[in-house]
């Protein structure tokens, strides 16, 4: 298989600032590391968050940190080496990695709104909906789509021929590759639709679910209450996704060539900064549960 490499846009101003961004960057992915692990490793630990929705949050934060480092580290040696290509087997591993994890982050949402609709509207059947075999279930369900759904993309985007080069992002991703095409991409163009309608889907079946438990929540104190405590982040983080994944899908698809740079950096950069980093913080300060546990391992770690 012959092997050649793509340009990747160089960010604005990196040429005067590129040691001022690569430091920024580095804190942001170690902070990324950092407060996602620390979260999956105090569910994992303590037996008392072994329940389905603490769960799917541990695979929540395990996904951010896997698309986050889809991203980082080959953004950190672009801005230190001040060199932006990319060999296209590694091109297609990044386009891979970072909307797998994307496709994830939707069905985890999905899942969880699954979750809060079991526990609130039918709390007495909750622990045999979702035992431990068919929250096993679901996480597969989370991830193997996303991997085949992306597998097909990757290989349908590697049987064209192109005619350009330069990737007018500041990472790979799949459509950005399709659009360099000199021949007909109509097959990609549907695939993607099929792929967008789907997950489209599941953010519909997210809303909905989420306006049938405001609608339940209404019969009693302790429902609010429960929603409050438990619903409230689910319905920050999906918006927060909500964006982000808006940002990205208008811009790698219909992005025009007269918006300004700064602009494009912050919708090529926002879905890698905010979602991963603020999905922990808010389930770690919101859960009690969570927070409790959090706060419980810090001063462990103090007193050592």
């Amino acid at each position: 298989m012959t092997y050649f490499t793509y340009t990747l846009l160089e960010p604005t101003g990196s040429k005067s600032f590129r040691h001022i961004y690569f430091t920024c960057f580095l804190f942001l992915y170690i902070l990324i590391l950092f407060v996602n692990i620390w979260v999956s490793v105090v569910i994992i630990l303590e037996r008392a968050l072994h329940q389905p929705m603490y769960i799917f949050l541990c695979n929540l934060c395990i996904n951010d940190i896997l698309g986050a480092t889809g991203f980082y580290p080959k953004f950190l040696h672009d801005l230190i080496l001040d060199s932006y290509v990319i060999p296209s087997y590694m091109c297609a591993f990044q386009a891979f990695v970072i909307y797998s994890s994307v496709m994830c982050d939707c069905s985890t949402l999905t899942v969880m709104a699954y979750d809060r609709n079991v526990a609130i509207c039918k709390p007495l059947n909750y622990h045999t909906k979702l035992n431990k075999f068919t929250c096993g279930k679901l996480i597969c369900l989370i991830w193997i789509p996303s991997f085949i759904f992306m597998t097909i993309a990757v290989l349908l985007s590697n049987r064209l021929k192109l005619c350009d080069y330069n990737i007018h992002k500041l990472y790979c991703d799949n459509w950005s590759i399709v659009k360099l095409s000199c021949e007909s991409n109509a097959a990609n163009n549907i695939y993607g639709l099929i792929v967008i309608s789907f997950y489209l889907g599941m953010s519909i079946f997210i809303i909905v679910s989420y306006i049938r438990l405001i609608i339940v929540c209404k019969a009693s104190l302790e429902s609010r209450r429960n929603f409050w405590q438990t619903c409230v982040p689910h319905i920050i983080t999906m918006i927060n996704f909500a964006i982000a994944a808006c940002f990205d899908t208008m811009h790698t698809r219909y992005g025009s060539s007269d918006i300004s740079p700064i602009l494009r950096d912050f919708l090529a950069l926002e879905m890698f900064i905010v979602p991963p980093l603020f999905n922990p913080v808010v389930y770690g300060f919101k859960l009690k549960k969570v927070r409790k546990r959090l706060l419980k391992s810090c001063i462990n770690i103090m007193k050592q």
